[in-house]
């Protein structure tokens, strides 16, 4: 495998002047990895599978210098005092690089800026290399995993009758191989609730109620955590994962762990709910409801002209997305920390400006993005909770089963 090898020169040039120092190598490059996705516009699932590459490449990398954890793929040997700060940038950028080698130059200058705040020393050097060869294996690790394949979904018609034309998401994100899965069904859930069933009419009447576009039985809160929520991706959950690495005062090397089993888990999540969203293929509340006299459910009523208050996402609706990766988040969260109950955060959405949501038990975030998706019209009651019962269990197999203590490992 063939790399850029335009890095060693920038970084020899560059290193002899000044910059401060980043307050925490993992959670700026985290940052910098969200901004990139961002400025590309990915979709959720792509952008985290760049950004569990990127965390899982630089925990790696200073974790080969401790050898605190078991590495998540790659441990190789470095001296005690080798530099974690410079090890961890070389790692993220040169990942991140490879994935987006249209921007070599802006991602060379900013890891050529972190480098330059550390002083120049065999230990920085060491650092370098660590995180090149790191880099490059976690890139291999990653090659032909299924990234790349072509959208290939064909919706469901008969010859001749027109159906909605845009191209759904992610259709090949089932056949993704996972961080920490065994496989992409590995957590597929139970079927969806039957049509004629008293529990859909029950879920169908209460979106149909709360999930409208002008809906009159919403609460001004309501409508503001619909709104707030409609954010999507890294963005949605990683600025409550870098306030706990702060407010807990975490080293490099937890602070690497922690963001690398946030984001697998998360990772994992989007292609467990793929795989069960394109298995299933559940029709969303604006079909069922513009429909509602084709369930053979005498509780509900069809309202032709219903929309919820934004456009649906564009792919199946079972079960919810942000439901199942808030759950993984919280789970992670509670798991490293010891407790649900956190210290403070705080986060803002592009989606509600002027709104700031503030929480202090991750089950409360996680509930509140659940309800969310009703709210906005997008998910069914029971879809929500199928959704956090998925994140819990990808949640749990990361944190039982990635990164661990070495003594905790061997006690299973």
């Amino acid at each position: 495998m063939s790399m850029n090898l335009c890095w060693s020169a920038p970084i020899v040039l560059l290193i002899a002047l000044g910059t401060p120092a980043a307050a925490d190598m993992i959670t700026d490059w985290n940052e910098k990895a969200i901004a990139l996705v961002t400025k590309h516009r990915m979709l959720p699932p792509q952008a985290e599978r760049v950004i569990a590459c990127v965390h899982v490449a630089m925990f790696d990398a200073v974790n080969s210098i401790e050898g605190r954890y078991r590495p998540y793929r790659v441990a190789l040997s470095a001296a005690k005092g080798t530099s974690k700060e410079a090890a961890a940038a070389v790692a993220a950028a040169m990942v991140l690089t490879k994935l987006f080698p249209n921007d070599a130059e802006e991602l060379n200058s900013l890891m050529a800026a972190d480098l330059m705040s550390i002083p120049q020393s065999s230990s920085k050097s060491d650092g370098i290399k660590l995180g090149q060869e790191v880099a490059l294996r976690t890139i291999a690790d990653r090659e032909g995993d299924g990234a790349d394949a072509p959208d290939a979904y064909r919706p469901k018609t008969s010859p001749g009758v027109y159906v909605p034309t845009p191209i759904t998401a992610s259709s090949m994100w089932p056949n993704l191989k996972p961080f920490a899965m065994t496989s992409p069904s590995q957590f597929r859930p139970q079927p969806p609730i039957a049509l004629g069933s008293t529990e859909w009419a029950a879920d169908y009447n209460e979106i149909k109620a709360l999930g409208g576009k002008n809906s009159s039985r919403r609460t001004a809160r309501q409508t503001e955590d619909a709104n707030f929520w409609l954010i999507t991706g890294p963005a949605s959950y990683y600025p409550i994962v870098r306030q706990l690495v702060t407010a807990k005062k975490m080293d490099l090397v937890d602070s690497a762990r922690f963001m690398a089993l946030a984001s697998t888990a998360v990772a994992d999540t989007f292609i467990a709910v793929f795989d069960a969203k394109y298995h299933y293929e559940f029709w969303r509340p604006i079909t069922a409801i513009r429909n509602g006299d084709m369930d053979d459910n005498p509780a509900t009523d069809a309202d032709a002209t219903w929309q919820p208050i934004d456009n649906t996402p564009m792919h199946p609706e079972y079960p919810c997305a942000h439901c199942i990766s808030s759950a993984a988040i919280a789970t992670v969260i509670e798991a490293v920390l010891g407790s649900a109950d956190i210290p403070p955060v705080t986060m803002t959405s592009p989606t509600a400006p002027g709104a700031t949501h503030r929480w202090t038990n991750v089950w409360a975030y996680a509930d509140e993005v659940s309800m969310a998706r009703i709210y906005a019209g997008f998910h069914y009651r029971f879809s929500t909770r199928v959704g956090q019962d998925m994140g819990r269990k990808i949640g749990q197999l990361v944190v039982q089963g990635l990164m661990q203590e070495p003594s905790v490992a061997q006690t299973r």
